[in-house]
C-alpha cells in the first residue's frame, strides 16, 4: 500500500509540475494505470490508494480479473489500450469504458454492431500509426481524416487520437504531430505517453497518459 501510494503520488506530482509551465490544469490529464500482466493482488493497493482508471491490453485477461475487482470498486474505469480483434468487439464493448485502439474499418464495423446490440456507446480513440511502422497497428496518417468521418457516421463517440511513437526515437516530434492531427480534425483528446515519456507527452498536450512500469514496477509474465 505504501509503495503504491508513494508511486502514485510521485507521478501525480510530476504531472502537476509539468503542467505548470505549460499553463495546463493537471485535472486535464487523466492517468491510466496500465495493469496488464499484473494479478489482482497487485492492482488492489493502487485502488486502495485512490487510483480508479486502469488500462488492459487483452480482453480475455481483463475479463478474468476485473469483474471481481469491480464488485469492491464499482467506480473503477477500465480502458482497452491494446490491439483489438474484430471478433472480440462484443466482449470489449461489454467490459470496457473506453477503447484506445480503433484503427481500421473492419474493427469500426464490428464495434458499431456490438454497440448497437448492447445499447451502449463506448468512447473510442483512433490509433494512428504515427511512425509509419509496418509492425504496429494504427490508421495511416494520410487516412486519418476520412477514417474519422467514418467513425462519426457510425455514431461512435470520438475520444480523440492515440499513438505509440517508435521505441528507438525521440518521442516529442511524434507527440507534436499527433497533437496537430487532432487539432486539424477538431479533436482535443490525446492518448499518448507511457512510463518513459509521459512527461514529454504532457508538455505537448496529452490528455491521457498510459503508465505501467512506473506504477507497478517491472511487468510479470502474462
Amino acid at each position: 500500500m505504501d509503495n503504491a501510494s508513494s508511486r502514485l503520488a510521485e507521478i501525480e506530482a510530476n504531472i502537476a509540475r509539468i503542467c505548470k509551465p505549460a499553463r495546463r490544469d493537471p485535472s486535464q490529464v487523466t492517468l491510466i494505470a496500465v495493469s496488464k500482466t499484473h494479478p489482482a493482488e497487485r492492482i488492489v493497493p493502487l485502488l486502495e490508494a485512490g487510483q480508479r482508471i486502469f488500462g488492459e491490453n487483452r480482453v480475455q485477461e481483463a475479463a478474468a480479473k476485473w469483474p471481481a475487482l469491480r464488485e469492491d470498486w464499482p467506480d473503477a474505469e477500465l480502458h482497452l489500450i491494446g490491439q483489438l480483434q474484430s471478433n472480440k468487439a462484443e466482449d470489449a464493448v461489454a467490459l470496457f469504458d473506453c477503447i484506445h485502439s480503433l484503427d481500421r474499418p473492419s474493427l469500426l464495423r464490428a464495434l458499431a454492431k456490438a454497440m448497437d446490440k448492447a445499447g451502449r456507446r463506448v468512447p473510442c480513440f483512433v490509433q494512428v500509426n504515427i511512425g509509419d511502422e509496418d509492425q504496429k497497428g494504427g490508421c495511416p496518417i494520410a487516412d486519418v481524416p476520412a477514417f474519422l468521418n467514418e467513425v462519426r457516421a457510425a455514431d461512435i463517440p470520438l475520444a480523440g487520437l492515440m499513438c505509440i511513437p517508435p521505441a528507438d526515437r525521440e518521442p516529442a516530434p511524434f507527440f507534436a504531430l499527433l497533437a496537430k492531427l487532432a487539432g486539424d480534425n477538431g479533436l482535443s483528446g490525446l492518448s499518448m505517453g507511457m512510463s518513459g515519456d509521459y512527461e514529454t507527452a504532457v508538455q505537448l498536450g496529452a490528455t491521457h497518459v498510459r503508465v505501467g512500469t512506473a506504477l507497478f514496477g517491472v511487468r510479470g509474465q502474462p
